[in-house]
C-alpha cells in the first residue's frame, strides 16, 4: 500500500537513530505490517536496515538477535548441537502466518514490537528466557525481560522514539528441554494458543509460556514438576481478562486449550531422559 502521508525517508540515520526522532516518525525495517494499512498520523520513515546490526551472534554466553534480523536468516540458522533449545527458532517461524516472500523482508523486531498476542517471535523470546535491549531517544539503554515487554494486545512498555536494539537469549535456556503445543482454526492459520514447556536437564523444574491465547504472554515457573490439579488450579487461576477474545477462539476454549496442552506438555517433560 501507498502511505500518502509520508513525504521524507531517512535512509542513512545515525548509529543512534533515536537521537533524531520527532513526532510523526515510524521506524522502518522490514515495513511488512506498515505497508498494509494507512499510517495517517505519519509523516517520515526512518529506515534502521541501513545501520547494519549483525542479525545472528552465538557467544559464550547464549544468542544475540539483532533486532532487523529476518525471520529467514532466523529460520535457517544453524545452532550448536548442545543447544537443543535452539530448535524453537525454526518452529517459532514455521508458526509465523505468512509466505515465504514475507519471511525475507520481515523481521523478529518487528514482530516483537508489533506485540499481537499471536506473535510467534514473542513466545519464543519469552520461553528462552530472553532480555531486549531498547535504547532511547537520549542516547542511553535499558534492559528488560522479555516477559515483561507486552502488556497487552498490541500494547508494550516502548517509550515514544524508543528502539528495539537486540534480543539476547541466555545460555542457561538453550540447553534446556523443550516442548511446545499449538493450536489453530485451519492448517497454516494464526495461532489460537501457542505453549512452550522448557526444563532444566538434572533437575525437575518447569517453565510453562502461554501466548496467542492471552493478550500478553503468560508464564508459570515451578521449582518441581507440578501434578495434575496443582498445575490445572494455577491455570484457572489466570485472570478472566487475560485470555484473548477473537475469531479464532474464545477466551473459554482458549482456557481449555491451555489446560489441555499444559497436562500434555507436564507429562512430556516429567519422562526422565539423558
Amino acid at each position: 500500500m501507498d502511505l500518502t502521508t509520508i513525504n521524507d525517508v531517512v535512509r542513512r540515520p545515525p548509529d543512534r537513530p533515536g537521537a533524531i526522532w520527532r513526532v510523526g516518525d515510524a521506524w522502518l525495517a522490514g515495513g511488512t505490517w506498515l505497508f498494509s494499512a494507512e499510517q495517517p498520523d505519519l509523516d517520515r520513515l526512518v529506515d534502521l536496515t541501513t545501520l547494519g546490526w549483525t542479525p545472528l551472534e552465538t557467544h559464550a554466553t547464549g544468542l544475540t538477535i539483532g533486532a532487523t534480523c529476518t525471520i529467514h536468516d532466523l529460520y535457517t540458522f544453524v545452532a550448536p548441537g548442545d543447544w537443543p533449545a535452539a530448535q524453537l527458532c525454526r518452529i517459532s517461524c514455521e508458526y509465523f502466518l505468512s509466505s515465504f516472500k514475507v519471511w525475507n523482508s520481515a523481521t523478529v523486531g518487528g514482530n516483537i514490537c508489533m506485540s499481537l498476542p499471536a506473535g510467534p517471535m514473542i513466545t519464543l523470546c519469552v520461553a528462552l528466557e530472553a532480555t531486549y535491549t531498547l535504547w532511547s531517544t537520549d542516547g542511553t539503554e535499558r534492559i528488560v525481560d522479555a516477559a515483561d515487554f507486552v502488556i497487552g494486545d498490541h500494547q508494550n512498555i516502548l517509550e515514544p522514539g524508543e528502539v528495539l536494539r537486540s534480543i539476547d537469549i541466555p545460555i542457561h535456556a538453550l540447553t534446556k528441554r523443550h516442548a511446545h503445543r499449538r493450536f489453530s482454526l485451519t492448517h497454516l492459520g494464526r495461532s489460537t494458543i501457542f505453549m512452550i514447556a522448557t526444563r532444566t536437564p538434572g533437575t525437575t523444574d518447569l517453565l510453562l509460556t502461554i501466548t496467542a491465547g492471552t493478550t500478553r504472554p503468560i508464564q508459570l515457573s515451578f521449582a518441581t514438576i507440578p501434578d495434575r490439579d496443582s498445575l490445572q488450579h494455577v491455570i484457572n487461576a489466570i485472570p478472566d481478562a487475560a485470555w484473548f477474545d477473537d475469531p479464532n477462539g474464545t477466551p473459554d476454549h482458549r482456557l481449555h486449550l491451555a489446560r489441555h496442552y499444559a497436562e500434555e506438555l507436564r507429562l512430556e517433560l516429567s519422562e526422565d531422559r539423558l
